[in-house]
């Protein structure tokens, strides 16, 4: 249900982010507000992205950023010079979301089936016994970037462009050759998470722990292999 956003200097708490735009569609995912617009054709797509831009005018080049596809138009909002959702993103987001509703579309996050996929942020975890010497390659490798706000040797990293998912280190505290050291987290909507486990579960993975729910579990394929579905839910 849409609330009003807290006029107070302070960062804004996750779920104040989440509530203030979960009835236009928006759903806060991994440190942004993320959204799509169904769409029927590359040039609907194309045309509604352009109308987006125009109503986010200045306030959108440092926060919007927009994926174009045959069948949806991706929207993203975070701020780039923080890396956070502030009251400025919240704004844009429901005039984005008016926008769509004058062309006769919605904003909307695909939970629960309703689209192929509903959105989605991924990340790669690399669990690392020496989080600096490793961290290096790893952005050289990928041609990454630090975050905005977080250039720490520990720190995650990130593709500048915006298209690869984040790559972020686990401290291990002793080798663990037994295991896979680098795992994948898919960091859904929170509403969409249960359906996504289930239908993991339901597809031969298995529930290794539940210990840090809402805020992540930890599936594994038939052979172990590790991934975590994540939410904004239980960090603040």
């Amino acid at each position: 249900m849409t609330q009003n956003v807290p006029d107070a200097g302070g960062r804004l708490t996750r779920r104040e982010i989440s509530e203030a735009v979960g009835d236009l569609g928006w759903r806060y995912v991994l440190g942004l507000l993320r959204a799509s617009v169904p769409v029927t054709s590359l040039a609907q797509a194309a045309d509604v992205a352009a109308r987006v831009v125009a109503a986010a005018g200045d306030d959108g080049d440092g926060s919007l950023a927009l994926d174009a596809r045959r069948d949806r138009l991706v929207l993203s909002l975070q701020s780039s010079a923080t890396g956070l959702v502030t009251p400025l993103e919240i704004g844009l987001a429901r005039r984005i979301s008016a926008v769509a509703g004058q062309l006769g579309l919605r904003t909307d996050a695909g939970v629960g089936g309703r689209e192929s996929r509903s959105d989605q942020v991924l990340e790669i975890a690399i669990d690392a016994l020496d989080i600096a010497a490793v961290r290096p390659f790893w952005k050289a490798m990928m041609g990454y970037a630090d975050e905005a706000g977080a250039c720490g040797a520990e720190d995650p990293i990130i593709d500048p462009v915006g298209q690869g998912p984040a790559i972020w280190f686990q401290q291990m505290d002793a080798p663990r050759p037994q295991r896979n050291r680098i795992h994948i987290d898919i960091s859904v909507p929170h509403d969409e998470a249960p359906h996504r486990i289930a239908a993991a579960l339901a597809a031969g993975g298995v529930l290794l722990s539940d210990v840090e729910a809402p805020a992540f579990w930890v599936l594994a394929d038939v052979e172990g292999n590790e991934a975590c579905v994540t939410t904004w839910q239980g960090r603040d």
